[in-house]
């Protein structure tokens, strides 16, 4: 039979009203107070499920921002709107939240331990450059967890993303019907899902247009617009064979290769036709403004908060995998 929570204040040589805060993840006792009562209730058998998940529970939600190092793929306007979708819909549903930074060679015992141990009652992690590895390291903390802009496979958790093989697909074949010409890729030189994905939906549009994707011309850019722009200079001076149109994996990668595009002299669209993905406000400033793939960002954030409010209160339901339809922006670049 294991301790009761009287037993084990007694052991601590803490109060019961202690304990009870540390277990049940309520302010008002420190970090290390309430990581040495879980440590000592897990090595001495006490019964967490005598802590009722569907009443009302106190706590901090919170939104894990894990980056790599040396990528900015996570500093951009993109993911700020990402971030107000979960921060807006949690403070709706009444929750208070936490954002943490951090990159994934920093994801030591003690970080790990200091969420677990906190009053942290559910993580939304944004993983867009996330591995399985260190995703696992966050599964292992067994807190009610949403992965968001991230899909791995191998990993067995509640996740919200972007539907990027449609909105490639749709982006393709836009670009198809408008030019009657076959499109190339200017595509990121740094591997992620999502770019993987983009590909593959690149990929499909061609193939059911009839088309070889051996005949489409891909560039591998770096995924910033000043990136993509030096990359792309590159390119033109070393006489690359061009295409004279283009899917882009993001808005800041088509910007960068319109104005390196446009400073050696082509036209957009009459010479070459861009098409981006993400509709971020780089998209409406460029000359001519970006043909692009819409994201609802805000609302793939909320819908990361409400799946996560789902989970905590039903923490042995199936977990699901939600993606966000995208659709096309139709401007001047196309």
């Amino acid at each position: 039979m294991g301790i009761t929570a009287k037993e084990l204040a007694k052991e601590l040589g803490v109060s019961p009203a202690a304990v009870s805060l540390a277990l049940n993840d309520k302010p008002g006792v420190s970090t290390e107070t309430r990581k040495r009562i879980k440590e000592a209730a897990e090595r001495l058998g006490y019964d967490f499920h005598k802590i009722k998940l569907n009443k009302k529970i106190d706590g901090s939600i919170y939104f894990i921002i894990c980056k790599r190092n040396g990528t900015v793929l996570t500093d951009t306007p993109f993911f700020a709107e990402l971030a107000d979708g979960v921060l807006n819909e949690g403070k709706s549903l009444g929750y208070k939240l936490n954002t943490i930074y951090t990159y994934e060679d920093e994801l030591d015992d003690k970080k790990l331990s200091d969420i677990k141990y906190s009053d942290c009652i559910g993580m939304i992690i944004l993983g867009t450059e996330i591995t399985a590895p260190s995703l696992e390291k966050f599964i292992q903390l067994n807190l009610p967890l949403v992965l968001l802009d991230s899909y791995i496979e191998q990993i067995d958790c509640d996740c919200v993303q972007i539907n990027n093989i449609q909105g490639a697909y749709i982006a393709t074949m836009h670009l198809i019907k408008k030019t009657k010409k076959q499109p190339g890729h200017l595509a990121s030189s740094y591997p992620i899902n999502n770019f993987q994905e983009r590909r593959e939906g690149f990929t499909r549009a061609i193939r059911s247009s009839g088309m070889s994707i051996t005949q489409s011309i891909t560039h591998w850019l770096t995924p910033s617009m000043d990136g993509a722009y030096s990359d792309m200079i590159e390119l033109i001076k070393r006489k690359e064979p061009l295409a004279s149109c283009y899917f882009a994996d993001n808005d800041l990668i088509a910007a960068g290769a319109m104005k390196a595009f446009i400073e050696c002299g082509y036209r957009i669209p009459e010479d070459i036709a861009i098409v981006g993905f993400d509709n971020m406000p780089i998209s409406r400033m460029t000359s001519p403004s970006l043909t692009t793939i819409n994201v609802p960002k805000q609302d793939m954030g909320a819908e990361a908060m409400r799946r996560l409010h789902f989970r905590i209160h039903n923490p042995n339901s199936a977990y699901t995998k939600t993606e966000i339809i995208t659709n096309l922006i139709d401007r001047y670049s196309c």
